[in-house]
């Protein structure tokens, strides 16, 4: 570990031992790859501690008087390491600890240039307001967790239409504005993703130093992440509650054809998350069930969108399109372009089996470098297309219908299913009677 943290605070931008085609380019790419891969051995706060350590006594910053030339030499680059820390990690500052040594190392350089003050202070606000605006989107997922909360008693709006009753149609009709508006809601909670959740969710003690607490041991930080996989399941009952609450037959055909425009558009813009959600909300046994509805269905579009997301060839067709949208955005002009909302199940199953496949060592026990920096490129990608400011205006009383719309459990779906085409054989039937004696409490 001291001759990695050398690197760390060193000009040296890559490690002499490594080679240039095995390394991130850059002194940045490198800070990133080790800030991201270092926790699978190493807590944050004792990482910083280590690192503080080494800068005071290679710099003898505990010496009276400092010596300001080398001093003057050092600090930028520190300065550097802080930022990009607290910047691209500020998770990691919540613990009183990691901001008692963020200062400590701050206060110990700062007397030696008035510059240094004024970073100190920059660092330091742009990590408040960092953590304070994530403490806000974890208050607001607490809040969507709440107002989302399911109501099969719905299947009851088939025998007595409510007046008040509201469905996706009614809300936006414009399968264009209504896939803007998920895009909406797709980059705001990757927004909120940090990059040290997709390392921190698959964490492992390492077996070769035991002098170490696991930090897996710790409560893992994966809010962000967990909650963002809960909207895609929440979109993929929100689309099939959507088809199969109406109780006239073409008007569910309508819900359907509304929603393969909605995906196309979708797969248009490059949000590939909505897009799956959308095909895997109609490809729900409950709906799939309702022949007589897609008998009225202009399917040729939905089996156009199916073999996008074909999952045959480990997803090839998709993982085509998003290198086609990847690059659009690497050479777009507008932020409309550079929109890549990847497949988020898929991301998080690549980065899984590339922990799980790789060991984290080598035979010689030295770290497997290599893989990390195939990890901070995988991670770092996605680092990017979530930084993308979302182009389209915001439709408030949709963003919120998305949010807040009831949707049927699988067994309201199920209801729902056989109240609009009956039962087709006795399993069918003896499930239709038992759901409607425990959801409807009728016999």
């Amino acid at each position: 570990m001291p001759s990695v943290l050398q690197h760390l605070v060193t000009p040296v931008a890559l490690a002499p031992t490594w080679s240039r085609a095995r390394t991130p380019r850059g002194k940045k790419a490198y800070v990133f790859t080790f800030l991201l891969s270092s926790r699978l051995f190493i807590a944050p706060p004792e990482l910083l501690s280590r690192v503080c350590q080494l800068c005071i006594k290679q710099q003898q910053l505990d010496q009276i008087p400092l010596d300001m030339a080398k001093v003057r030499k050092f600090g930028p680059k520190i300065l550097q390491l802080l930022t990009e820390w607290t910047e691209t990690f500020p998770s990691d500052f919540r613990e009183e600890q990691m901001v008692g040594h963020l200062k400590d190392i701050i206060h110990r350089i700062a007397p030696c240039d008035e510059a240094y003050w004024k970073t100190m202070n920059q660092i330091l606000q742009n990590l408040s307001q960092k953590l304070a605006a994530m403490s806000q989107s974890e208050e607001g997922l607490v809040k969507f967790n709440v107002s989302s909360s399911a109501s099969d008693k719905m299947v009851a709006y088939k025998t007595k239409p409510s007046p008040i009753q509201k469905d996706v149609l009614s809300i936006c009709s414009d399968p264009y504005t209504l896939a803007q508006q998920l895009t909406h809601v797709e980059l705001e909670r990757l927004s909120h993703i940090g990059p040290e959740e997709f390392v921190q969710a698959f964490a492992q003690k390492d077996p070769l130093d035991s002098s170490q607490p696991c930090f897996s041991d710790q409560k893992k930080k994966t809010s962000n992440l967990e909650a963002y996989v809960k909207w895609f399941n929440r979109l993929c009952y929100l689309v099939a509650t959507e088809i199969c609450m109406p109780a006239k037959k073409k008007q569910r055909a309508l819900v359907i054809e509304f929603f393969i425009d909605v995906a196309r558009e979708c797969f248009n813009i490059g949000n590939f998350n909505s897009l799956m959600a959308i095909i895997s909300g109609m490809n729900m046994s409950p709906v799939s069930r309702l022949k007589k509805t897609w008998g009225k269905v202009k399917t040729a579009k939905f089996f156009i969108l199916e073999h996008q997301m074909d999952p045959t060839g480990n997803f090839y067709n998709y993982r085509t399109a998003l290198r086609g949208a990847a690059h659009r955005s690497q050479t777009a002009h507008s932020n409309r372009e550079k929109i890549v909302i990847p497949f988020f199940s898929l991301l998080i199953k690549d980065i899984y089996f590339l922990n799980e496949g790789c060991a984290n060592r080598l035979p010689n026990g030295h770290v497997n470098f290599e893989k990390f920096v195939e990890l901070a490129r995988q991670v770092g990608e996605f680092m990017a297309w979530k930084q993308v400011e979302c182009p389209f205006e915001e439709e408030r009383n949709i963003l919120h219908y998305l949010h807040s719309a009831p949707i049927f459990t699988e067994d309201g779906l199920y209801l729902a299913s056989y109240e609009s085409e009956s039962p087709e054989n006795q399993v069918e039937k003896d499930r239709w009677k038992a759901l409607r004696t425990s959801i409807l409490g009728k016999t």
